[in-house]
Formats: structure tokens, C-alpha cells, sequence
């Protein structure tokens, strides 16, 4: 049954109060929603519950998904600068990030 939790999951099957461990190995927060495109069908990210309020964790800075913890590509001090999960300021740093991480990645370098 061990085996069973530590295998990758899709995100439609994630559970609700799934452990969240950030990259640098502390517990972050749990599951609380995860955000999908429906009509595209794509993994959007995950809203978290922390200790400061709900958290969104844009799908690139998800390092991996199993029954057992959702693995981060940030670490713990990152996930507390990450948007609320709501509202237009939000979805403006959201927005803001996914252009970044775009930009670096045309760069010489990046």
C-alpha cells in the first residue's frame, strides 16, 4: 500500500489535504483546490492552504504529484511571497511570472 502512495498521480486525482513540501523539505501547506482548464484540459496549478491564507502555486513551480505530498520547485521562503488565489492583483502576478519564466527562456542564457 506504501508503493501505492508514492506513485505519480494526475492532477484530476489529487486529494484534498494532500501534504505541500517545498523544495528546501518544509511542509508548506495542504491541497486545497487544484486549477485546471477545462475546455483545454490542462494543469493550471494548485491553491494551497498555508498557515498565512491560501496560496496559489502556478503548474511550473509543481515539481511532482503522488497520493503521499505534492513536491514544490520553490522553496519554503518563495511560497510565502506567492499571490493569493483570488482577485485581479492575483492573476496579475500570476500573469507576470509566466511571462518571466517565457522571457528567460528566448534569452541567451536562459
Amino acid at each position: 500500500m506504501s508503493e501505492d502512495l508514492n506513485e505519480p498521480v494526475g492532477y484530476l486525482s489529487l486529494p484534498k489535504g494532500t501534504p505541500v513540501v517545498a523544495k528546501d523539505g518544509v511542509t508548506v501547506g495542504k491541497v486545497h483546490t487544484v486549477q485546471h482548464h477545462v475546455r483545454e484540459r490542462i494543469f493550471d496549478g494548485i491553491v494551497i492552504q498555508t498557515d498565512d491564507g491560501k496560496r496559489f502555486v502556478d503548474a511550473p513551480e509543481v515539481a511532482g504529484m503522488t497520493r503521499r505530498q505534492v513536491d514544490l520547485e520553490i522553496d519554503s521562503a518563495a511560497v510565502g511571497q506567492l499571490p493569493g488565489p483570488d482577485g485581479l492583483l492575483g492573476a496579475l502576478d500570476t500573469e507576470a511570472r509566466r511571462l518571466g519564466r517565457r522571457l528567460r527562456r528566448r534569452l541567451p542564457g536562459g
